[in-house]
Formats: structure tokens, sequence, C-alpha cells
């Protein structure tokens, strides 16, 4: 499993599994929270990782190289070797990131033997007003059935992180088109104390939630503090 490493976190999600289409939903916490597991899935199996390069599409200019570069270093790893094993591919448009994803995600999976794929802010690209309300749900539907089959038939562990938006029907419908067809969903949710992550759907684990360590406290903090 590929967990979070996070106290009270891990009691109630224990971590991803291959096969697993995931959806990260909800604050913007579930940002950094993908960069999280971006350095841990490089981790030996021993200690929690994947032994993998990771695949990370950026579909809302989310990568965070100085993030990336603390987590790697609270884990006790070389920053420059964590950042090669993480291969970027920006989308710029809704085209663009159909293409990535469609046309070129399995081969570039099967190139560099990647057992996590994050797709960063995965409906920022398709909420463009550009693009056309019918023809962005359809390609949307084609993306997220895709993603479904890549994670299942690979045994690929793919997260789509969806952070907020402005409220709209095409959002509304984005979001539950991934929750929908996404077999694990998490969510971050703000309380009056803090932050909480939400198991909302899984084929195994008891859905539940637990707090985060603190709200006074970082992602970088709490996760140095973790086991």
């Amino acid at each position: 499993m590929l967990s979070f490493n996070i106290a009270d976190i891990d009691d109630l999600f224990p971590g991803f599994t291959p096969g697993n289409f995931a959806m990260l939903y909800g604050t913007p916490t579930v940002l950094p929270l993908s960069l999280l597991l971006s350095v841990r899935a490089q981790l030996p199996f021993q200690l929690g990782g994947l032994e993998t390069n990771v695949i990370f599409i950026d579909g809302g200019n989310t990568f965070r190289l100085y993030e990336v570069t603390r987590i790697a270093q609270l884990h006790q790893l070389d920053p420059k070797q964590v950042l090669k094993r993480i291969y970027i591919s920006r989308a710029f448009t809704a085209y663009q990131m159909t293409s990535i994803v469609l046309e070129k995600l399995k081969e570039t999976v099967e190139k560099f033997n990647s057992k996590l794929v994050i797709i960063s802010d995965i409906a920022e690209l398709y909420l463009d007003r550009d693009v056309p309300t019918g023809e962005a749900k359809d390609v949307f539907n084609q993306l997220t059935l895709y993603l479904t089959r890549l994670a299942q038939e690979n045994q690929l562990i793919v997260l789509a992180t969806y952070p907020p938006h402005y409220r709209s029907r095409r959002n509304a419908f984005f979001q539950a088109a991934v929750c929908g067809r996404a077999n694990v969903v998490i969510s971050v949710r703000r309380t009056n104390f803090g932050q909480r992550l939400v198991l909302e759907k899984h084929p195994i684990f008891s859905l539940g939630y637990a707090e985060f360590p603190s709200q006074n406290l970082t992602l970088n903090q709490f996760t140095e503090g973790a086991d």
C-alpha cells in the first residue's frame, strides 16, 4: 500500500493499492498531499513505498518544486534524485490534456515502468468556457473511463486531484463523473478546528473520517512528525 504516513490518517486509510483509480478532492490541501505521495511512492517497499517512478500530469500548473524538495528532505532522500524520477507532463488546454491521457499515457507508463500516475487538477482545463459544454462533458467522460481501465488493466494507482473550483453545473458534472468512476474517493474538508480527511468510497475499508494533526501545522511539519 502507498500511504500518506500521517498520524491518525493512516488508521482510517492505510493506503492506495495497485488497481485503484482514486479521487482526492476538497480543500487546496489535496494538492500538497499529491506531492507527498509522489515522493513516498519512490521509497522502498519496506518503508511504505512502491519503488517506482511517478508520472505527474499537471492540468492546473500545480507542481511545486520547493514542496517536493522539502518533502524529499523530510524522508531523507536526495531531492535531485527524487525530482528526476517524477516525469511531468503539463497541459495548457483541454485538448492537450485529452491527447496526453488518451494517446500517450499508457506508452509513458510502460516506458518509465511507473506504478503511480497523478492527474493533478483533472477538471481545470475542461472548465474553460472556450470549450463547448457538450464537448467538454463527452470528452471528460471518455477520460475518466479510460483512467479507470488503465488502473485496473495495468495494476497502477491512478490518482486524480480535484481542488476547489467556482460552482457551476459543469463543475458539478465533472466532480460527479470522477467520484462515480473512481473506486476510492477521499475528500479533505475544513472544520471548526482545522481539516479532516473523509473516506467516502472504498471497496474494502470502512468509511469514516480522521482529523489532521493540527490546523497550525503545515503539511511538511506534520509529515516530519509522522512515523
